[in-house]
């Protein structure tokens, strides 16, 4: 539940940062596939991230490759983001506890939609491996939250805790700035688009990429009532330039892992690389980072993006701690 914290009260007026790193997408050797080169970028971008020395570092989900499949890729990526000795909050993304809810199949033949739903099951694991959520908490004046966008409308056990969780959230003291940690963008192109049919080859990826109409609205509404002056996600995999929609400022981050559909979008680049922000008295200002280093590595592992049960050929790999 929310807490109104006491914000750290030296140097509060002195210019600090925070990053936001998403999309990192760790792997294991023991998973039935395996890309090293995601491993090697996101250790680049640890290193980068350590030698910035920020705050705080938000980590905008999809921290493994393969989570919703194999628990133990949890505890390989947590150990790695301990390793930058930085205070860290995360929430969780599609591919550590399942996609956007449709009981539609795409137009793609590698992939069954439904069967990938985001599960109760998947946020409880994710929440006992990892870490819980939502959260919220205060850190030199500045509030920050954590809540994983895409359960709002499922109905599910952790979508009527969190409409609770943002109702609390509506009534705590307004800060002076109010960061939310998204996965999925709330919208893709723009604050009021359609509903996208995803069985149109045309519109699947921006059904998959962003929120449906009534769950977006009934978040920004959320959002604006908890005094949200910036809002944070991941998930496309390309940086876009920042929107103000109502007096919050949307922020769209790279990944690290990998780029995507730089094309799909008129204003995205998909280098890989991730945001830190400055924070004066008045201000919060981001600033793209790019990895130093991409690796070019080729000995990948296994198919790529959700592969139905079938496609997944474990061999001696393991599915789950203990199968």
């Amino acid at each position: 539940m929310p807490s109104a914290d006491n914000p750290t009260p030296s140097g509060q007026d002195a210019p600090w940062k925070f990053a936001h790193v998403t999309d990192i997408h760790i792997g294991s050797e023991r998973s039935f596939r395996f890309n090293p080169a995601f491993n090697d970028n996101w250790e680049t971008a640890r290193r980068q991230i350590m030698d910035l020395n920020p705050d705080l570092l938000l980590v905008g989900g999809d921290i493994a490759r393969d989570g919703s499949i194999h628990d133990f890729e949890f505890a390989n990526s947590c150990a790695s983001i301990d390793e930058a000795g930085i205070p860290w909050h995360v929430i969780p993304g599609n591919m550590d506890t399942g996609n956007k809810v449709t009981e539609l199949d795409g137009p793609w033949t590698e992939r069954d939609d439904p069967s990938l739903n985001v599960t109760e099951e998947l946020l409880e694991n994710f929440r006992q491996r990892v870490r819980p959520f939502p959260w919220t908490f205060l850190h030199r004046g500045i509030r920050f939250s954590g809540f994983y966008e895409i359960v709002t409308g499922t109905e599910l056990p952790t979508d009527l805790e969190a409409r609770r969780w943002l109702e609390e959230l509506a009534t705590l003291p307004p800060a002076r700035r109010h960061i939310m940690l998204n996965h999925y963008p709330l919208f893709v192109h723009e604050p009021d688009e359609v509903a996208y049919d995803l069985t149109d080859k045309d519109h699947y990826h921006d059904w998959y990429f962003g929120l449906d109409p009534e769950p977006r609205r009934f978040l920004m509404d959320a959002y604006r009532k908890a005094n949200v002056t910036h809002v944070l996600s991941g998930h496309i995999h390309c940086r876009r330039p920042p929107i103000e929609v109502d007096g919050i400022v949307y922020c769209k981050g790279p990944s690290t892992a990998f780029p995507q559909f730089g094309d799909h979008f008129p204003d995205g680049d998909d280098t890989l690389g991730f945001l830190v922000f400055t924070v004066a008295e008045d201000t919060v200002t981001p600033e793209f980072v790019p990895l130093e280093k991409v690796s070019r590595r080729t000995d990948a592992r296994g198919p790529g993006g959700h592969p139905k049960p079938e496609a997944r050929i474990y061999g001696g790999h393991q599915e789950r701690d203990g199968n």
